[in-house]
């Protein structure tokens, strides 16, 4: 069993292997097609597992994102232990993302006048993460899939640390928490 996803449209579908270039698609209204294809034309194949279809379909985060909100990116701080100088700071410049996504692979920019952050990593792969810069700590990270929504696990000397990112029509939203603190910051996509 596999999910496919229209090149066009970007719908998914419930594809089940009958035999070769012979399959059944479930459609959105629950009925089964079968139809005959060249296995070589799905534009996307994914492999089933337990989480739903849109858990393995990734969303597109590329692009260029200014920050709007940043609702408790100080408390955010303070729960890292960040100097009152450098908080200051912090909440009050104008940061950009950057971000490069091939497939489950991202490379993530964030800039400001202050400090530029940068990383890289695979989704799926536990990476070592040395967030210089921020709080100067070196975590292991794992991001995953839940959804359309990236979810990072940070792992290190903070208790419930991570981030999540998702998209909401031309906004990207990370969501940074640390022990029981939660940041919202919100992102629109430049042109």
């Amino acid at each position: 069993m596999v999910y496919e996803q229209n090149r066009h449209t970007g719908d998914c579908f419930h594809v089940d292997l009958l035999k070769e270039d012979h399959f059944s698609v479930l459609t959105e209204n629950g009925r089964r097609t079968p139809c005959t294809f060249p296995l070589h034309t799905l534009s996307k194949v994914y492999t089933h597992t337990s989480a739903s279809p849109a858990a393995t379909m990734p969303a597109n985060f590329s692009g260029k994102w200014i920050l709007e909100t940043n609702d408790k990116f100080e408390e955010y701080l303070k729960v890292l232990n960040i100097d009152f100088a450098t908080r200051k700071i912090a909440i009050s410049l104008s940061q950009t993302k950057v971000i490069a996504q091939d497939g489950d692979e991202f490379n993530f920019k964030t800039l400001s006048t202050f400090r530029n952050y940068e990383h890289a990593f695979t989704v799926g792969v536990e990476f070592d993460e040395h967030t210089k810069g921020l709080d100067n700590r070196h975590i292991k990270c794992l991001v995953t899939w839940e959804g359309d929504k990236l979810v990072c696990t940070q792992k290190g000397e903070k208790a419930n640390r991570g981030w999540k990112h998702w998209i909401e029509g031309d906004k990207l939203y990370l969501e940074l928490a640390c022990e029981d603190v939660v940041c919202v910051q919100m992102f629109k996509k430049k042109e």
